[in-house]
């Protein structure tokens, strides 16, 4: 016969929303933190500038010569012949013609960056972001670029970077997950929910997948209606399959799945009450709404993407990104792009630039410039890092006559927020936009990866976990922090 205490037989025989009456009665007499620190105890390695992270994911390879690397040899040269002095072995076809964006190019902010026409709404914020030009990817393939810039290995089965931080630094709030993604609405990217996998940390720091638009945003939450299951016997079946996958547990002690699992349990009944509460937007004021580009129109997936419903869909799930962030949620990924598709739902415009990023790149722009200023109204920007990454970028010469193939060589990523240096600019591409400029120093995700630790008060290189007899972490071997950017 098992005996329980009495808190343990008040946990068990409520279970579910039960447990989280007595969470609350036990976290308003101070019994119970609502805070659970990571394997660092709450004892960072240094006095930390932001608490918090969101990761903007352009899916597909945005294409840096078309939004943030201005380079006026493409436009002199437009139409010419391409040839940077040496040879060239692309993806999947052979250079074409100099090709020049197809977009108008534009000054803003006190720092003069050059933008896009259709990353244009960024220019309210630019004076906020440090871009890094030299970035360069050891793959040229889509999935394991992905897994490169996803958790800083080509390979499958390594933690996501929203997995180290969640494991490093814990939950600012029991009642919401620690790492939450939101895909883009009309599927996953290359690799799929492998992208924020735990890897070989503990499974509960894999990321909860939310999908706003959805007819069940976070699946199985809830009960179906018009089924058979009440409240009551809800309740009931959670407490009966605790005691029985505790039991299990047990009996085999080092696998984290099942405590993974029964914390999840756990969560979902508390997040029967806090989620809701999360994802609905009606209290939020009109022009917040209208800053993130949401319209009242009935949200459409449509085959042929678009400004406005590219907006809206990523700007609502930007702003649900803020909601979550700030009710104490640790790291939330934002997804634009699907996997390949045709006609095409990302940003891998080999066939028409135009076609893809003139949508993709306004609706990203819209929602991340908005995040931007609310973080910034809010107080939250000072302590919140905004991480825009893409797997690749692509090619300064044509595929066919309008489309780019990829270009491993060479990207952009760009930072704002917590300890950032706003207005700044690190490493640069070749006047091409083909190559660093540099061909010594590329920056790679691993450095990116050491800074934005550094900025959580984590030394990158400290941060370890012996699995198959090495001390992996986050950045391998690699990386150093780019202090050029940090303010």
């Amino acid at each position: 016969m098992t005996h329980f205490n009495r808190r343990e037989f008040l946990w068990h025989s409520g279970g579910g929303l039960g447990g989280v009456a007595l969470a609350w009665m036990l976290g308003q007499e101070k019994l119970l933190a609502e805070e659970r620190p990571g394997v660092l105890g709450g004892v960072l390695h240094h006095p930390p500038k932001a608490k918090r992270v969101v990761q903007l994911y352009m899916a597909g390879a945005a294409s840096q010569c078309d939004t943030f690397d201005y380079k006026p040899e493409l436009i002199a040269r437009n139409g010419q012949p391409w040839d940077p002095g040496e040879e060239v072995k692309l993806f999947q076809s052979t250079p074409g013609n100099t090709m020049a964006s197809p977009f108008a190019w534009k000054q803003y902010g006190e720092c003069g960056k050059w933008l896009t026409e259709i990353v244009s709404p960024l220019g309210d914020v630019v004076d906020e972001m440090a871009f890094i030009h030299s970035m360069k990817s050891k793959s040229a393939v889509h999935g394991p670029a992905t897994f490169m810039q996803a958790s800083g290995f080509i390979l499958t089965g390594f933690p996501s970077v929203g997995a180290w931080v969640s494991y490093a630094l814990g939950s600012l709030n029991d009642n919401l997950p620690t790492y939450v993604t939101l895909p883009d609405p009309r599927g996953f990217a290359p690799n799929g929910p492998k992208n924020w996998s735990a890897g070989f940390l503990p499974a509960e720091h894999q990321a909860m997948m939310i999908r706003p638009l959805a007819k069940e945003p976070i699946a199985d939450l809830m009960p179906p209606s018009g089924s058979y299951i009440t409240a009551a016997s809800d309740n009931d079946g959670r407490a009966l399959l605790e005691r029985l996958n505790r039991r299990h547990e047990a009996a085999r002690p080092g696998d984290s799945r099942l405590d993974a699992r029964i914390q999840a349990y756990e969560m979902a009944a508390r997040m029967q009450l806090s989620a809701p509460d999360v994802l609905h937007l009606n209290e939020e004021p009109q022009y917040i709404l209208d800053m993130y580009g949401i319209d009242d129109r009935p949200v459409q997936i449509s085959e042929q993407m678009s400004r406005a419903e590219e907006a809206s869909y990523f700007g609502r799930n930007c702003l649900i990104a803020r909601r979550l962030l700030e009710r104490g949620v640790r790291f939330v990924q934002v997804w634009s792009g699907a996997d390949n598709a045709f006609p095409r739902r990302n940003w891998d415009s080999h066939e028409d630039v135009r076609r893809d990023h003139e949508p993709l790149g306004w609706g990203f722009a819209v929602g991340a410039a908005a995040l931007i200023k609310d973080l910034r109204q809010r107080g939250m920007l000072e302590d919140t890092i905004v991480l825009w990454t893409t797997e690749f970028g692509r090619m300064p010469c044509s595929q066919g006559s309008l489309g780019r193939d990829h270009n491993p060589f060479v990207f952009t990523n760009w930072l704002a927020g917590g300890g950032i240096q706003g207005g700044a600019t690190y490493g640069e591409s070749d006047e091409w936009s083909y190559m660093p400029a540099d061909r010594d120093r590329p920056t790679y995700c691993y450095d990116v990866h050491a800074t934005l630790l550094h900025l959580l008060g984590i030394d990158h290189e400290r941060l370890t976990v012996r699995h198959n007899g090495i001390d992996r972490r986050l950045t391998d071997v690699h990386g150093h922090v780019i202090q050029d950017i940090l303010a």
